[in-house]
């Protein structure tokens, strides 16, 4: 925190040019389908289904978040979206192309902080490129735009050790939109950091997902951030885990702290708050 006159001076604007250069390299669409998904663990003494006939598409662009109780298999199912585990059943595609392992077309975001400690915050955001083989000038067209999206300009020579927790989910998100991926799929960043912190992520997540124009699955327990966040949520149900109802989110597109007094939010928070309960 102490050397952010430093780090002040080692960030460029971004030129209107070099933004329209990155965004023309970022793909567009992003729609999973998920057909018939499921997940058994079987060994010689037991077995245990995770997951059965999971149904679900998501559009282009559009923001799903999943909830549901613990041991209801969430995590299981993004992390099969994400091509880090395998599925029993059925098949995941994206754009079409069926999901068999992990891919840089898909980013994801964890709820431990999983930068890497000994690199700055620009060179976490520019490590993806880096192994893609990106020229040293484009990756620093790259992180110049992310520093300026996620509002961490004055902190781009900081190291992880200098960051606070929602600053370090910042740069956590800056990274995996840094390889351009389709989908940004999320396992619960928010839920360990403090209420306030929490609410200014979320706030800035939605900037960041209508100016990246990116497929978001977003995982949580908390119910009011499915509801503030989501275009639709996506209710699962344990033994197995399965998917319950889905509710599209009547709210305004844009999200302001007041949406979560209106009516309908509070009308569709008791309606999920009773679907979980029982």
């Amino acid at each position: 925190m102490e050397t952010a006159k430093k780090q002040e001076a080692v960030y460029t604007e971004p030129s209107d040019s070099a933004i329209g250069a990155f965004r023309a390299g970022t793909t567009n669409s992003g729609e999973i389908v998920i057909s018939g998904l499921g997940k058994v663990y079987a060994s010689k003494k037991s077995r245990f289904e995770a997951l059965a006939d999971i149904d679900l598409r998501i559009g282009s662009n559009e923001f799903v978040t999943i909830v549901g109780p613990s041991g209801c298999g969430k995590s299981t199912l993004l992390r099969i979206v994400a091509g880090l585990d395998e599925l029993t059943d059925g098949s995941v595609t994206l754009d079409g192309d069926e999901v068999v392992g992990p891919g840089a077309e898909r980013g994801m975001v964890f709820q431990g902080y999983t930068l890497f400690p000994w690199l700055t915050v620009r060179e976490n955001i520019e490590y993806g490129p880096k192994l893609k083989g990106i020229s040293t000038l484009e990756r620093r067209t790259i992180s110049n735009h992310f520093l300026k999206v996620i509002k961490l300009e004055k902190f781009a020579s900081a190291y992880p050790k200098q960051l606070s927790g929602g600053m370090k989910q910042r740069v956590a998100i800056a990274r995996a939109l840094a390889n351009r991926p389709k989908v940004l799929l999320m396992d619960e960043p928010f839920g360990a950091l403090d209420a306030q912190t929490k609410l200014e992520m979320q706030e800035m997540l939605l900037e960041v997902w209508e100016k990246e124009k990116t497929t978001v699955l977003f995982i949580t327990h908390d119910i009011e951030e499915a509801i503030f966040l989501s275009q639709r949520i996506v209710v699962m149900g344990a033994n197995p885990g399965r998917i319950l109802k889905t509710f599209h989110v009547k709210l305004p597109a844009q999200r302001t702290p007041e949406v979560r007094e209106m009516p309908a939010f509070l009308a569709l928070r008791r309606e999920l708050g009773q679907l979980l309960k029982h």
